[in-house]
């Protein structure tokens, strides 16, 4: 186990993306039809990275940028692998017809920076959270937002699978939309974990949802009433007494097992159903602020650069470095399996 702040980057031999973001790495998403992976930053920056397979090879080829005037947080591409939609602190949402070449615009406005975004494409709308206190769906063709959902407090996390959409916001509320009818709260709960949300992520299933807080921990809830007993929270993203931030939460598109990934360097492997931890991967040098799977789960994107989690007094503007890494996950790290004995976790 490499200790923080040792020199290994790149612990656990992943491949190296090239020409990464010139500051911190706030959102990575790829494209549900390629492997094209997009990541924003705080340096106002949208890019996007073709990655190639060959053999056991990952070559990645930057293929095009676009700039917001402030950083930007959230990313994600529409259903169909043309377009990305971007947002931040300039209060608003690009929509970049990347795949077509075509120029950037404006299609959503909040009263603060849009933390969250998630396109649905069962509903054609694209859904934004914001500070502002605010849930807005866009019909991306219309200057005005279709529907504007008052949140109790400022949105800090965002996961659909339609039709659930799960929100955390600020003072650990977690409100639950059924988006068959997203004009009203499905059900609003205290998350069960007792210190700030940083992520969430419904279950491919749609039944529940995982929430991950400041605090190393992550809360496994169901939605059925009759479910409950089968909720539990576990630790994670911890060494001896330093307890470091979940900070993203990755569902397997295949197998439904899960990664997390934390401020302490380490990104995990995880099966909710057998409550196994399959696979702990090595701590790299600096925070891991975002994650995500590609499309058929071959390949786990990870960004590892600070992220300002112990301050600005931490920060090192000369040796500050920002790296994206890309994993092939094994069968074995990511593919569920029955549990053995009932010995605790393995």
């Amino acid at each position: 186990m490499s200790t923080f702040g040792s020199a290994n980057t790149n612990p656990n031999k992943s491949y190296e993306v090239t020409q990464p973001p010139g500051d911190s790495i706030s959102s990575l998403s790829f494209s549900s039809k390629a492997n094209f992976l997009v990541a924003t930053s705080w340096d106002n920056q949208v890019r996007c990275w073709e990655i190639a397979r060959n053999g056991t090879v990952i070559n990645s080829t930057p293929k095009a940028s676009i700039s917001h005037d402030q950083p930007v947080l959230c990313s994600t591409w529409k259903d169909d692998g043309t377009t990305v939609f971007s947002g931040g602190c300039d209060k608003q949402v690009k929509m970049w017809p990347l795949l077509s070449g075509g120029q950037s615009m404006t299609v959503a406005m909040h009263d603060a920076p849009i933390k969250e975004i998630a396109w649905i494409p069962e509903m054609n709308l694209l859904a934004t959270g914001s500070w502002d206190k605010t849930l807005k769906y866009w019909d991306t063709r219309q200057s005005n937002p279709v529907h504007t959902q008052q949140l109790p407090d400022r949105c800090y996390a965002m996961s659909v699978k339609h039709p659930l959409m799960i929100v955390g916001t600020a003072d650990r509320n977690l409100i639950v939309f059924n988006l068959q009818n997203p004009q009203t709260e499905y059900k609003r709960v205290v998350s069960p974990l007792k210190y700030q949300t940083r992520c969430v992520a419904a279950f491919p299933d749609q039944q529940g949802y995982l929430v991950g807080s400041i605090e190393g921990r992550v809360g496994v809830q169901h939605l059925d009433d009759a479910q409950q007993s089968k909720n539990f929270t576990f630790k994670c993203h911890r060494e001896n007494n330093e307890i470091y931030s979940v900070n993203s939460l990755n569902f397997h598109p295949v197998h439904h097992t899960f990664a997390t990934s934390g401020s302490d360097g380490a990104f995990n492997f995880w099966d909710k159903d057998s409550k196994q931890r399959l696979k702990a991967m090595q701590r790299c040098s600096q925070p891991i602020p975002c994650s995500t799977f590609n499309n058929d789960g071959s390949l786990f994107a990870y960004a590892v650069c600070y992220d300002w989690s112990k301050g600005a007094e931490n920060h090192n503007p000369t040796t500050a470095k920002n790296y994206i890494f890309l994993h092939v996950p094994q069968e074995s790290e990511v593919k569920g399996k029955p549990r053995t004995g009932a010995t605790g976790r393995k």
